[in-house]
């Protein structure tokens, strides 16, 4: 090739590069995709200077392209063929055009002509694949495809380019390991091509993108350790080669706590939610990044979105932390368990020495004062199960801390749904404080301070917009007075003569249980006001449990009149007898309320004899 037309290629490649890299926004409103079209036509421009491909490299190999049949969809190993001689250097750049022309059209959702390019850019390296002029391209193509079709739905095609992607990688650093070249070089004078450090950064960087590729793919095929394996790698990775967005990092490495808490492994989910801390603190003081978006600290809602949803998955840590705590220590019915307790003191033991010699290695994110940072956020809150009050209450003052933070953007007004989630959780922390709390009096005041939360939600909510929520909160609210009033009742037996006072605060426990377990049975009734024969799925727990407490509550309220007391005890009987009648129709409601239902058919054998007793001796006075 002539010298002129060689520097007339290159001119036009890098214009092509260029235009690119244009952001969209940057182009007239009407013509979003300009600068890709521009960058589309100086690309066939240059695919033309470079001339056709040679016959045996342009014919299409038998099955090569059909997923499965050729070994770079299986991963298969490749064999070392160095793309030597005037042939295979044309061949591959044809193929960056190739690539370039892909990428192109995949960014102006063409995705079938997108795909067409990119699969002639792996029949045209096919060969060279594993050679150090190679290998990027290839990985990078594959990558691209495989992301093609995760958008299409077409999540197990996605899964062999990418894996196929991994493996090639991983040969290629076994068997040969220096930096390969990277794409645009083959478009680059000499003096102009990459250092060895560069090269090795990008190169990284392209096996960090398919690794956060995989970790979608596993996530969508519901494969979840994997998916966290992956999702784990590559924030390690962006972090080690400095390739990361402080904002996009810390949300990640948030998400991924989740996965962690749902499977009890606290160490690990509070080491994400630490780092993921100490990264988002960087938004806004890191240098820009060629690939850094728009968005990346130049929007305060978005920083602010984020910052809310980081407290958000601290709330969840503090609070699962301490509810995984009291299912290990409570007894058959809600209460501490001192047998219970010694053994998770126990478990503990275990937990720390765990914790200083495999797992906290395996976790670990960055170096040297990144990672003294991450530590000094991890050693504010503890990974390990409460025992007792003291250690419960720091961690919900931590997750009340966050709670407060998170309600900073998620207001009622424009973030309703997200507001009373907050809000839901902010409850829950001060219901599983209260199962630590000896004081029935101060656990009292953690319920009423529930109360004073949740009440006023029911208020602002429309029922019939937020149906499912108003039901939600109402069942809460009944459960926590029903709760004041178990442990008044308490508080009160062990007082000789209780006088008026207890018992008329006990009686406005009750009723304000009643009202709300009533408030929730009620938005199960249908328009005509009826009450469903069959009671969905959904709901059928929590309605047969406020069945059972409001039978329950009738029995507690206190009065000095026996015909009021007998009215109590016939409504009390009605509600018990339902969910024996209820089951018997519907056997399968009966798992769902074992306990609740054996009480029950106790109560409607036992109350009629009670309640003959009763008038007996009413008629008797």
């Amino acid at each position: 090739m002539a010298d002129a037309p060689w520097a007339e290629i290159r001119e036009k490649f890098q214009a092509a590069l260029a235009l690119s890299r244009v952001e969209l926004h940057k182009n007239p409103e009407k013509e979003p995709y300009k600068s890709k079209y521009s960058a589309r036509a100086l690309l066939e421009e240059v695919k033309a200077l470079l001339g056709p491909a040679p016959e045996d490299e342009d014919e299409r190999p038998q099955g090569d392209d059909s997923l499965g049949a050729g070994d770079h969809a299986l991963g298969l190993p490749a064999e070392l063929v160095e793309a030597e001689g005037p042939v295979a250097q044309g061949a591959v750049r044809r193929a960056v055009i190739e690539f370039h022309l892909g990428v192109n059209h995949i960014d102006t959702e063409e995705l079938s002509a997108g795909e067409e390019h990119l699969v002639k850019c792996l029949r045209l390296l096919r060969k060279y694949r594993l050679s150090h002029d190679c290998v990027s391209l290839y990985i990078q193509a594959q990558n691209n495809l495989g992301i093609l079709w995760s958008e299409r739905e077409e999540i197990e095609t996605a899964q062999a380019y990418l894996e196929s992607s991994e493996a090639l990688y991983n040969q290629y650093m076994k068997e040969i390991g220096s930096p390969p070249l990277d794409p645009t070089e083959h478009f680059l004078p000499e003096e102009e091509k990459l250092a060895e450090q560069e090269r090795s950064k990008r190169f990284e960087k392209v096996y960090t993108h398919n690794l956060y590729y995989l970790a979608q793919v596993y996530q969508h095929m519901e494969m979840f350790e994997k998916a966290a394996h992956y999702c784990h790698s590559t924030l390690k990775r962006q972090l080690e080669h400095n390739a990361y967005h402080p904002m996009e990092w810390a949300i990640n490495a948030a998400t991924l706590s989740q996965f962690y808490i749902n499977k009890q492994c606290f160490m690990e989910a509070r080491h994400c939610l630490s780092a993921a801390n100490v990264i988002f603190g960087q938004t806004g003081k890191i240098r820009t990044t060629e690939d850094t978006t728009e968005a990346e600290g130049d929007v305060p809602e978005l920083y602010h979105q984020r910052k809310g949803e980081i407290a958000r998955c601290w709330i969840k840590y503090c609070l699962t932390l301490m509810q995984n705590a009291q299912l290990s220590m409570q007894d058959n019915i809600g209460e501490l368990d001192l047998d219970k307790q010694s053994e998770l003191r126990a478990l503990r033991k275990k937990e720390l020495d765990e914790e200083e010699s495999v797992r906290k290695k395996a976790v670990q994110f960055g170096t040297g004062e990144l990672c003294d940072a991450i530590s000094a956020v991890e050693e504010k809150v503890s990974y390990l199960r409460p025992s007792d009050f003291e250690e419960a209450r720091e961690l919900f003052l931590m997750g009340q801390h966050y709670v407060f933070e998170a309600k900073e953007f998620f207001q009622i007004d424009g973030y309703v749904t997200d507001h009373i989630e907050v809000v839901q959780d902010h409850s829950a922390l001060f219901k599983v404080l209260a199962f630590f709390e000896t004081d029935m009096e101060r656990r009292c005041k953690m319920h009423k301070r529930r109360i004073a939360m949740l009440e006023p939600l029911i208020v602002d909510l429309n029922p019939q917009y937020y149906l499912l929520v108003n039901r939600q909160i109402q069942f809460e609210v009944a459960h926590a007075y029903y709760d004041m009033m178990d442990l008044k009742i308490a508080i009160a037996d062990k007082l000789r003569d209780p006088d008026s006072h207890v018992v008329k605060k006990i009686n406005s426990l009750n009723k304000s249980a009643l009202k709300y377990y009533q408030l929730f049975l009620d938005s199960l009734r249908d328009p005509n006001k009826v009450f469903p024969e069959h009671i969905g799925e959904d709901v059928l727990r929590p309605a047969m449990l406020a069945k059972f407490r409001v039978a329950r509550l009738y029995g507690k309220i206190i009065t000095a009149d026996p015909k009021k007391e007998l009215e109590n005890l016939a409504t009390s009987l009605e509600h018990y007898k339902f969910i024996v009648d209820y089951c018997e129709k519907h056997p399968e409601a009966a798992q769902e309320i074992e306990v609740e239902l054996e009480l029950s058919k106790e109560m409607v054998s036992l109350l009629p004899t009670k309640m003959e007793r009763f008038r007996t001796k009413m008629s008797l006075t």
